[in-house]
């Protein structure tokens, strides 16, 4: 890159997607791979993500809101495309129009679908089971109704079902995993005393791809993982003893603005937080809370990597900018490249690092990046 395209940016790693979407397959071979782009494809860009995608054999892709679809038909994506959340009533009449599979749990969005549907351009949907989540999704004793009602639809097809665990993550307790599987292999069982049989049947998120192959039916639902992101500690440890390993998309970067001295005992930032105790070299950094670097847990806490050194973050985080020690890295200047997630000379500032001083998940730290900061597809 021979100039950042802007005062921040976020690099996007083809070959480390590639590398996990095809570890992925192999783990769960024969099963298929439902590529999850939701939400700005977890804050790493939907269009960069999708069009490193069409190279790699994923047979769906899954987005939670109809403008993600409408996204990638635009982009000439003809894969079949299943939109995970709920679409307003009044929108349904583009699901059927662009030949999108919708996620449905309520009858209204049914009868609404087969009205826009024809013969030749039928309404594709997928059944949400509840099992336990206690999210969207069909209760098992109204199932039997359910399926009555739209199999009297006309041109509507049941193309998937599919129901969502509730804690797989985060235990190497499968009990309630197990639960919920007896409790959907009961809904499946139901579809098919109604003459229904799906195409797609799924259960599987990244977490229980890996470790429950009972769940995995016919494909998995990659979403975290494909982004070369751990669920959990424990799934990474339990994964990394069988050998698998990922390998982070996502790099976040900014540049230094400038380079000052500051008195031993003046404060930095906002609200006088922080005072230095000793005469200190300072970056400012154009980036702030607004591009997603949080200010509660990044303020007097979080690092980031100049010159292959870890610098500590002084003061609050502003909306626009924050600032830096780096009164023991020499030769620090303008435009010198930061790292906030990535590598740098060998060190690393992972994604899990900026969440754990939040007491959150990487999830959240990466889908929460200002979708303007742009994106760059990078080897």
């Amino acid at each position: 890159m021979t100039h950042p395209p802007a005062k921040a940016w976020i690099e996007i790693s083809r070959s480390a997607l590639k590398h996990n979407v095809r570890l992925v397959q192999r783990i769960v071979k024969p099963s298929q791979v439902m590529a999850i782009v939701k939400a700005n494809a977890y804050g790493h860009g939907l269009s960069e993500i999708a069009s490193c995608l069409r190279d790699l054999d994923v047979s769906l892709f899954g987005v939670d809101a109809l403008d993600e679809a409408l996204a990638l038909r635009h982009m000439g994506i003809d894969r079949p495309v299943l939109i995970l959340g709920y679409t307003p009533k009044h929108r349904l009449k583009e699901v059927a129009s662009h030949d999108l599979s919708q996620t449905v749990y309520n009858l209204e969005t049914v009868k609404i679908l087969s009205q826009f549907a024809s013969k030749k351009h039928p309404a594709r949907v997928h059944l949400k089971i509840e099992t336990g989540l206690h999210r969207q999704g069909i209760e098992l004793s109204d199932l039997p109704m359910f399926l009555s009602a739209v199999c009297r639809s006309s041109n509507v097809i049941i193309e998937g079902v599919s129901t969502h665990f509730a804690n797989v993550e985060d235990t190497i307790d499968s009990s309630f995993a197990t639960l919920q599987m007896e409790r959907f292999a009961q809904a499946l069982s139901l579809i098919q005393e109604a003459g229904v049989d799906p195409a797609w049947k799924h259960a599987a998120c990244s977490a229980a791809a890996f470790l429950h192959p009972e769940a995995r039916f016919n494909v998995i639902r990659l979403g975290i993982s494909m982004y070369g992101l751990w669920s959990s500690e424990l799934i990474e440890q339990v994964c990394a003893s069988r050998g698998w390993k990922l390998r982070p998309v996502l790099s976040w970067k900014t540049m230094v603005a400038q380079v000052k001295m500051v008195a031993k005992g003046e404060p930095v930032s906002y609200g006088l937080t922080r005072r230095v105790d000793r005469l200190s070299r300072i970056a400012v950094l154009p980036v702030g809370y607004a591009d997603g670097f949080d200010r509660m847990s990044q303020s007097n806490q979080g690092e980031v990597l100049i010159r292959g050194k870890r610098c500590p973050i002084l003061g609050r985080v502003c909306m626009n900018m924050c600032m830096a020690d780096v009164t023991d890295v020499p030769g620090v200047r303008a435009e010198d490249e930061v790292v906030l997630i990535g590598q740098q000379r060998g060190q690393t500032c992972p994604a899990e690092d900026l969440a754990a001083l939040g007491k959150t998940i990487n999830y959240e730290t990466v889908a929460r990046l200002n979708a303007l900061i742009p994106r760059v597809l990078v080897k």
